[in-house]
């Protein structure tokens, strides 16, 4: 059973930086679309989650429009992990963020997700 084991978030003010780490396990994902989603308040289903930012095996990279420069994302498939450098973060940022993996060569879309995280939380106060 493939495993996305997310930590990192917590409570910042508006203009502070977080680092949300990924680990998986149980599975080699170096060929894989790595990605991070979040979910705001109030949302339930997995379909309304947001791209925030997806990394290729190739470590080309893609943000959401939201993100606006802000945020980094990188991985190291010797350890088979994903990181989001998060910047500048904004009151609107707040929401559980989730780990994903995809086979299909893309993971800009909740829809073509193989895998999620169990999500952590990011809460950034105004």
């Amino acid at each position: 059973q493939a495993q996305l084991v997310e930590s990192g978030g917590g409570s910042v003010q508006a203009g502070g930086s977080l680092r949300l780490s990924c680990v998986a396990s149980e599975y080699d994902y170096s060929s894989h679309c790595l990605g991070w989603f979040r979910q705001a308040p109030g949302e339930e289903r997995e379909e309304e989650r947001a791209g925030v930012a997806g990394i290729l095996p190739d470590n080309i990279s893609y943000y959401g429009d939201f993100v606006e420069g802000r945020f980094t994302v990188s991985r190291d498939n010797t350890k088979n992990t994903v990181y989001l450098q998060m910047n500048n973060l904004k009151p609107e940022d707040t929401g559980m963020y989730y780990c994903a993996a995809s086979r299909k060569g893309v993971c800009s879309a909740a829809r073509v997700i193989d895998y999620w995280g169990q999500g952590t939380q990011v809460t950034v106060s105004s």
